[in-house]
């Protein structure tokens, strides 16, 4: 058996990703603990699920997508777990995306602890994303990317969740890191298998998005199509999740409730567990996002796409990039170019009556991951 510490910095409450991999792991017969950072200090300190546990670090309220403050108690989360393995070290740490690599580089380097790297989003670009333009900003990314490459080159394993094959015109994390020299192995956030759900009973048609709120743009996009539809044949809209735009996005499907325009219903943080019945009275997902933000361009794959799909909900996500390949080829919706209002619509309407399936789950990510962890152990 061998003890595992993950460290992610978020309150993993629920983070499917990280509890997944837990999960895979556990069920190798190997001790895992996920150190999580609970910002809002809203979840319990500890919780035991599927055989591994999870301690949240509480450090006072600290804000997603800060400057100051943000780098500050990212900074306490690191010297508080680094200390807390130092007196009991595990024989693996796993760092969940580039912002927890400090702890493992930490451990290697006092303990010789080796450590592995499961980089699902692109770090250094999220703090572009409130003012893209800005100088120190741009400064802050660059010394963010130059320390993660340096650690990253460390790390005994690199997994990371999208990349393009054969089938694919566009490049995903992998290609990302071959191009700085790093070797990867590809593990898809894709759900585990269940029955998809009916099309929706009710009269009214309805669109989703759910999880992180950090794009308004692709709100207002949704909107701008929704209004060039006869006012009596428009969806609802039904925003779920929590981020650092959600009261701006609040704010904005007020005013078009209010003037009649649009129907909306906007419903907080949510648990894996009530995914399904959000959806249940859902049509099409929205799954679109700025270009311009990080991530999309590289290769990021929204997991809403497949958590819509594997209920059979078909989802409209961004074409010129990896997510849009993987849409089209696998028959789970349909890829739109951004900031193409008329061609969502269409997109929409073309999709309301239709279900989809989900081919590759979860089972066929698993095999991949285990084999990562049988060659390294």
């Amino acid at each position: 058996m061998v003890i595992i510490a993950m460290v992610v910095t978020n309150a993993c409450a629920p983070d499917p990703r990280v509890e997944r991999a837990a999960k895979w792991l556990v069920e190798e017969g190997h001790e895992v603990i996920i150190h999580a950072f609970d910002r809002s200090q809203s979840s319990p300190k500890s919780s035991e699920i599927n055989g591994f546990t999870i301690i949240r670090h509480h450090l006072g309220d600290i804000p997603y997508g800060g400057m100051a403050k943000t780098a500050f108690g990212l900074r306490k989360f690191h010297k508080k777990v680094i200390s807390k393995l130092i007196t009991s070290p595990p024989d693996l740490i796993y760092c969940h995306d580039a912002d927890t690599l400090k702890v493992g580089a930490s451990l290697k380097k006092r303990h010789s602890v080796p450590f592995v790297f499961d980089m699902h989003d692109l770090a250094h670009t999220w703090i572009l994303m409130p003012a893209p333009k800005s100088i120190i900003r741009k400064i802050i990314s660059r010394i963010m990317l130059k320390k993660m490459l340096k650690r990253a080159k460390l790390t005994e394993q690199i997994i990371t969740s999208s990349g393009a094959d054969d089938g694919h015109e566009h490049p995903g994390f992998k290609q990302w890191l071959s191009a700085r020299r790093l070797e990867s192995t590809v593990v898809e956030n894709r759900p585990d298998a269940i029955i998809p759900l009916p099309l929706p009973e009710e009269v009214e048609w309805r669109v989703a998005h759910i999880g992180r709120l950090r794009d308004l743009k692709s709100i207002e996009l949704l909107i701008d199509a929704i209004l060039l539809m006869p006012i009596g044949e428009r969806p609802s809209i039904s925003i779920a999740g929590e981020g650092t735009k959600a009261h701006e996005i609040e704010l904005l499907l007020q005013k078009f409730q209010n003037s009649g325009e649009i129907n909306a219903e906007i419903k907080g943080g949510f648990n894996q567990s009530e995914l399904g019945e959000i959806l249940a009275e859902v049509n099409v997902m929205f799954a679109m996002y700025n270009p311009a933000r990080g991530n999309i361009k590289q290769g990021a794959l929204p997991v809403k796409m497949f958590d819509a799909a594997v209920h059979g909900i078909p989802s409209i996500v961004n074409s010129n990039c990896l997510m849009g390949d993987i849409c089209t080829k696998e028959g789970l919706g349909l890829a739109v170019a951004w900031d193409d209002a008329e061609a969502l619509k269409e997109a929409l309407i073309s999709l309301k009556q239709e279900r989809v399936k989900l081919e590759r789950t979860s089972t066929n990510e698993k095999d991949k991951f285990v084999a990562v962890f049988s060659d390294l152990f």
